[in-house]
């Protein structure tokens, strides 16, 4: 009986386990029809590679968590870059404020004066 989606080969069968959460598998080998020992061998070479995939994935993991990291301090400094500028606009615009109002209430009244004036000569 094999059981492809495992890879189990003659004289290994899947029983289902007794807890439906758990995620083991149990396996009942029947020592007439297998040849343990290839049996063995394979299963040493598929644990090797599964511990070689999970070390690169730990690797992978701490490379950016890493990344993330430093993500995160650089994204600190330019919050407290951002919050220093805000800091300076604001005392530059209460010390400068006035002399803004000034200007812009003459650009007005310029403006209503050269409109007054074409007006003016342009009903003549």
């Amino acid at each position: 009986m094999a059981n492809s989606f495992y890879g189990s080969r003659e004289g290994l069968t899947v029983r289902p386990a007794a807890s439906s959460s758990s995620s083991e598998i149990s396996l009942q080998i029947d020592p007439i029809n297998a040849d343990l020992d290839d049996h063995i061998l394979g299963l040493r070479g598929q644990v090797r590679k599964l511990r070689g995939v999970a070390q690169e994935i730990q690797s992978e993991a701490k490379y950016q968590n890493d990344f993330i990291s430093q993500l995160q301090m650089t994204l600190t400094k330019a919050q407290a870059g951002v919050k220093n500028n805000m800091r300076r606009m604001n005392k530059s615009i209460i010390q400068n404020g006035s002399n803004h109002l000034v200007h812009v209430v003459l650009f007005a009244l310029g403006c209503f004066f050269l409109v007054y004036l074409v007006s003016k000569f342009s009903q003549r």
